[in-house]
């Protein structure tokens, strides 16, 4: 187990690594405008120009949360610091058996998932977040309508 100032530590790294520019944008798009509400509309993504996005995202997540699984941060501690794996995770949970019997990776995002649902309230909180970041994309589409830039 990491003491406390070793996953501290990694933790903070880990918040270095996420403020990368093509990272930083990834994240923005997957968390405020990537919202599939079909395998349809995924795989529409996933053959798009915003594959690289998609994977550069969940990489990230994936990998950072193995840092939890394989035992190299505390699990509540990483999650203290990076609500953010929730959001990202809500966006593909409900299509994620598809997705990992379609592209024939069963393992895919299983570090996200074990870090996330390990929180007893994990079904709740994800639906909170799915819903709540739909309903901000909407918002900002709507208001984008009317006022376009000029």
């Amino acid at each position: 187990m990491p003491t406390p100032f070793e996953s501290a530590q990694l933790n903070l790294k880990l918040f270095e690594l996420r403020r990368e520019p093509v990272l930083r944008e990834a994240r923005a798009w997957f968390l405020m405008e990537f919202n599939p509400e079909s395998f349809e509309e995924l795989t529409a993504v996933l053959s798009g120009e915003r594959n690289a996005s998609f994977r550069m995202v969940l990489g990230y997540w994936d990998m950072a949360a193995s840092l939890v699984t394989t035992g190299a941060i505390d699990g509540d501690a990483f999650r203290a610091a990076h609500g953010e794996i929730f959001g990202a995770f809500s966006k593909i949970q409900p299509l994620l058996e598809q997705l990992r019997t379609a592209a024939g990776e069963p393992d895919f995002c299983r570090h996200i998932e074990a870090v996330v649902m390990a929180v007893p309230d994990a079904p709740a909180i994800l639906e909170r977040r799915r819903n709540g970041l739909r309903a901000a994309s909407k918002a900002r589409q709507a208001k984008a309508v009317k006022s376009p830039q000029t």
